[in-house]
């Protein structure tokens, strides 16, 4: 089918569009019974807190239908610890409504390979940026400030193995964090809601579970 409505000079709006055409035929119109369901409402069981790099969409990794995991993506997955200081909060926001309005039964947080906020992060390339030229990407990924040290006097700023340990770090931070907020926090020590990490490489397609007895990361063997 022609789309008349993306313009010539649009070759990504086009794609988009196509794209569109591809979901109403194969992913829409096959399954109304769902999307007419859920007309009523969601109900998700999982919120998965995600990077926002275009190589790993949850939905994607987890093969999931629409409805079923709620998602957070921002830069290097992260969550900052519990405060009600005046701002913006927009992943405490989307938290808060996660465990209090959908009361989910999991959240898993999930970092991944080739992070560039982790990247950044080792390395403070960005800090000192002004807002709008990295101040803040800087800003954000200062989060990770505290667990830096530890990677860096390992590891080095630079390297594949100095990377992925900040990786891995970072997912550590978040669900530090996780435990910070009140309503988390209660629900995981009555145990109505509990809490995973998770890392997807991306070059070998493997993904990692954070084992809670061991604190390390191993490859789901399903």
């Amino acid at each position: 089918m022609t789309n008349t409505n993306a313009t010539p000079d649009s070759p990504v709006l086009d794609r988009l569009l196509t794209g569109y055409q591809r979901f109403r035929e194969t992913g829409w119109a096959p399954h109304r019974d769902r999307w007419a369901a859920l007309k009523e409402g969601q109900q998700p069981e999982v919120m998965v807190i995600a990077c926002s790099d275009s190589r790993v969409d949850p939905s994607q990794i987890f093969d999931v239908d629409p409805g079923e995991i709620f998602v957070v993506r921002n830069v290097a997955a992260l969550v900052p610890p519990f405060e009600t200081t005046p701002g913006h909060h927009g992943v405490s926001a989307a938290l808060e409504f996660a465990v209090q309005v959908l009361k989910v039964k999991e959240i898993m947080v999930m970092g991944h390979g080739m992070c560039g906020g982790c990247k950044a992060a080792l390395t403070q390339a960005m800090h000192g940026n002004e807002p709008g030229r990295g101040g803040f990407i800087a800003n954000w990924i200062s989060l990770l400030d505290e667990a830096r040290a530890p990677v860096a006097a390992a590891h080095g700023i630079e390297g594949r193995e100095a990377e992925r340990a900040m990786e891995l770090a970072a997912v550590r931070v978040s669900l530090d964090n996780l435990m910070t907020f009140p309503c988390v926090n209660s629900k995981v020590k009555a145990g109505t809601l509990r809490l995973r990490g998770a890392f997807f490489p991306i070059a070998d397609g493997v993904l990692h579970i954070l084992d809670e007895s061991t604190g390390e990361f191993a490859p789901f063997a399903g």
